[in-house]
């Protein structure tokens, strides 16, 4: 068995990452791992790529480079979750699984003009479609049909052989689900900022997924225009004059008076994070969700938007602009009472706190100074305060 070259597959990763940029951070977070268990390339959940030193021997950087973003593709796509959400009849079988998931990616790889190795799975090896979900592909592969690649538990979901389990303290401890939920949403913004820059530079394929993973639950856009009526109390109908920015219809009076012009505020807003014990990681990946939602209304271009995260108590605070600069420290008890009150105690006070919790809290005793929207994550969430707008957010 030959020896991994390192320097071959490093190279088809950074040919890779140069080829679509978007991409770059997903691949540089995988860790490699060298296996005469695989036979190709494949990936666990926790976003380790273990590779076979043969197949890297056999195969040119170009077609390396497609394998690297397939891999990434499973893991971006969270498709080890979705497997575990197909009927209990699917899950038996992971090769069909695998296969399905494979077509998925592939028909989007192959029209972004990518190249991969032969032997590939496409929708049309089976009579499917392309540009379809492999949950929509499962019920036309065949039971277990002959298919000798695994890519892997980052795929379908089955542990394999070769994993090397959840262990965080070495080289290949791998990455939490909560950072994996920061690295698909800072990729998918990544897509969505590549496609506002050059149309057409971004495969569908990528940008409808993009898209859907930016979505977020909330109606943001809805209770945030509310506190820009409601909270800013100077904004009589939600504007105001400002002389900071002239009115464009300075100049026709030869500038002898300068008029001002309406400006619309947008709200400062607090977002209080439950990081407690009893948020595990699918509930903190929730929030993280959430917390894009809220970032896409004010947060994007200002520096309107602190984010805290508490359990019992407050563990950190930053003003964000984007998601991977929020940091979700914490796993004691749980007070968000005591984050509440550290957003109000601001230099600037927020017009709107938006806490992201399970519920399990005690809560202020009176209603605040500001608008205050509570999150519940999880369908068993105990109720806040009546005064409090509440919604309810289901982890995926």
């Amino acid at each position: 068995m030959p020896v991994l070259d390192r320097a071959k597959l490093l190279a088809a990763r950074y040919k890779a990452a140069e080829a679509r940029p978007y991409l770059a951070s997903a691949l540089y977070a995988l860790t490699i791992v060298p296996s005469r268990d695989v036979r190709t390339m494949a990936v666990d959940r926790h976003w380790r790529c273990y590779v076979a030193p043969a197949f890297v021997e056999a195969t040119a950087i170009e077609e390396l480079a497609g394998v690297w973003i397939h891999e990434a593709a499973h893991l971006l796509r969270d498709h080890h979750g979705r497997a575990e959400r197909l009927p209990a009849a699917d899950q038996r079988d992971r090769l069909r699984i695998n296969i399905a998931q494979d077509c998925e990616i592939n028909d989007d790889l192959l029209a972004d003009g990518l190249r991969l190795p032969e032997g590939r799975m496409e929708p049309r090896l089976f009579g499917l479609p392309t540009g379809g979900l492999f949950e929509e592909y499962v019920p036309g592969i065949p039971a277990t049909p002959p298919h000798a690649l695994d890519c892997g538990s980052g795929a379908h979901g089955v542990p394999a052989p070769w994993d090397l389990g959840a262990g965080g303290a070495d080289a290949t401890g791998g990455v939490s689900p909560v950072e994996a939920e920061a690295l698909r949403r800072q990729t998918a913004e990544a897509i969505r900022a590549a496609h506002q820059r050059s149309r057409g530079s971004v495969p569908g394929g990528w940008r409808r997924w993009a898209e859907q993973t930016l979505e977020p639950v909330v109606d943001w856009r809805k209770a945030l225009t509310g506190a820009v009526r409601e909270a800013a109390a100077w904004a009589g109908g939600a504007v105001d004059y400002t002389y900071r920015r002239p009115s464009r219809r300075t100049p026709a009076l030869g500038g002898r008076v300068v008029l001002p012009s309406l400006r619309r505020p947008l709200p400062r807003v607090a977002v209080v994070v439950d990081t407690s014990g009893s948020m595990g990681d699918d509930d903190l990946a929730a929030a993280l969700a959430e917390v894009t939602g809220v970032l896409r209304e004010v947060g994007i271009g200002g520096n309107r938007v602190a984010v805290l995260a508490c359990d019992a108590d407050v563990q950190a605070v930053a003003r964000v602009t984007a998601v991977d600069q929020v940091e979700l420290a914490g796993g004691g008890g749980t007070d968000m009472t005591v984050g509440i009150r550290a957003a109000l105690a601001a230099p600037e006070p927020p017009q709107i706190v938006v806490v992201l919790t399970d519920g399990c809290t005690p809560w202020p005793a009176e209603p605040v100074t500001c608008r205050l929207i509570v999150a519940l994550i999880g369908t068993d969430a105990p109720e806040p305060p009546a005064w409090a707008e509440t919604v309810r957010i289901t982890p995926g």
